[in-house]
């Protein structure tokens, strides 16, 4: 017998005409709550404390509540999140805590779950979205929980439960794969780049400023909108109707985010933030110096005293292997092959995730939908 016709056999042994809908408020305690400042917080408190948003605020050295609580975000961009807790922990002011007043009656883990699958409707009809974001706790307190038969309940919670366990497992699995497959990368990477025997008595050591000119950027805010984008040190900031260059190239940040290295073939704008090169590709190839410079930790080049900078004749000082052409295009190539491989990972890792938590939410509400008493 599958769970989805065993709860049904249950439902329909245990309480044929329907089942008994009740209000959070009549079946819940409200929980204690208590502000802290985030200077009471710390990373090494023996509690965790949650407050308004989808995970813990931090950790605390004492703790108001025991586990196996619910809580509703009460302010803010998560205001209707809901969350179950099975130790003890802090509830901030900016939280709603409650725990079923009899577990023998309503398992506040059955709760949580009903709540959980209601959780969108929840936020798009009780939360009020003015400046602030706030669900009301006397709104929170009339939400409607169906309330079937105690093994009912229970038998939910464990398929429930057996399914969360299996989505955090797979969800472990699969990011674990990826950061295999990123380590595996980045030593070969590494070993093709600056540790290849093969090539000793072949490669000439070069300075960037040797097989480059380094660009400045310009502002683009009196460009037209259009399709070419314009880089900062932090990706793409805006598109506009015009161009600075449209050969490859490759951008090097020249303040923020220093260690984001962009490759580029199209045309683009890039704004003073980050440089473009002019790749002089009889010595190099354009390609091939990206990969070099995805390996460097810009880091310990930093000039800037507080925003991380990076200055041209720093950046010109840097030396380069540059092997023949030929054993360059080689490089690129296998490179090529295994970044398609990790990115290939990176987008498949967040479909595959998505599609597991669909069908978990789908089966979720299936468990879930009761229908109510006859009366």
């Amino acid at each position: 017998m599958s769970n989805q016709s065993k709860i049904e056999s249950l439902i329909q042994k245990l309480c044929p005409d329907g089942v008994e809908f009740k209000e959070l408020g009549e079946i819940c305690d409200s929980l204690s709550k208590g502000t802290l400042k985030t200077g009471e917080l710390s990373n090494q408190g023996k509690y965790p404390v949650i407050n308004s948003g989808r995970s813990w605020y931090g950790r605390y050295d004492k703790y108001n509540n025991e586990g196996n609580a619910i809580t509703f975000a009460a302010r803010g961009e998560y205001a209707g999140f809901v969350n179950y807790i099975d130790e003890k922990f802090w509830a901030g002011g900016l939280s709603y805590p409650y725990r079923s007043k009899d577990e023998n009656k309503f398992t506040t883990k059955f709760i949580f779950y009903y709540l959980k699958n209601k959780q969108e409707f929840i936020r798009e009809t009780l939360v009020a979205h003015g400046s602030i974001p706030a669900i009301n706790k006397s709104d929170v307190e009339k939400i409607k929980i169906p309330v079937p038969p105690l093994p009912v309940q229970e038998e939910i919670v464990r398929i429930l439960d057996h399914f969360t366990e299996l989505e955090a497992e797979l969800e472990a699995e699969l990011e674990a794969e990826l950061e295999a497959r990123k380590k595996q990368y980045e030593f070969y990477r590494e070993q093709l780049l600056i540790k290849n025997e093969e090539l000793r008595g072949h490669v000439e050591w070069k300075n960037l400023g040797d097989v480059v000119e380094i660009k400045h950027g310009k502002d683009y805010k009196k460009l037209g909108k259009g399709n070419i984008p314009v880089y900062g040190s932090g990706g793409i900031m805006s598109y506009v109707d015009s161009f600075v260059y449209d050969k490859a190239t490759v951008l090097i940040p020249r303040k923020g985010t220093i260690t984001n290295i962009f490759y580029l073939d199209t045309p683009f704008w890039n704004v003073d933030t980050i440089y473009y090169t002019i790749i002089r590709n009889e010595i190099i190839i354009p390609k091939y110096l990206f990969y070099f410079m995805k390996i460097l930790d810009l880091r310990t080049l930093d000039t800037g005293s507080g925003r991380p900078s990076l200055t041209m004749n720093i950046l010109n000082k840097i030396k380069i292997p540059v092997p023949p052409l030929a054993e360059q295009e080689r490089i690129v190539s296998i490179l090529d092959k295994f970044d398609a491989l990790v990115n290939n990972i990176s987008i498949g890792l967040p479909a595959e995730l998505k599609a597991r938590r669909q069908q978990y939410e789908y089966y979720r509400n299936q468990l879930l939908n009761f229908s109510p008493l006859d009366k």
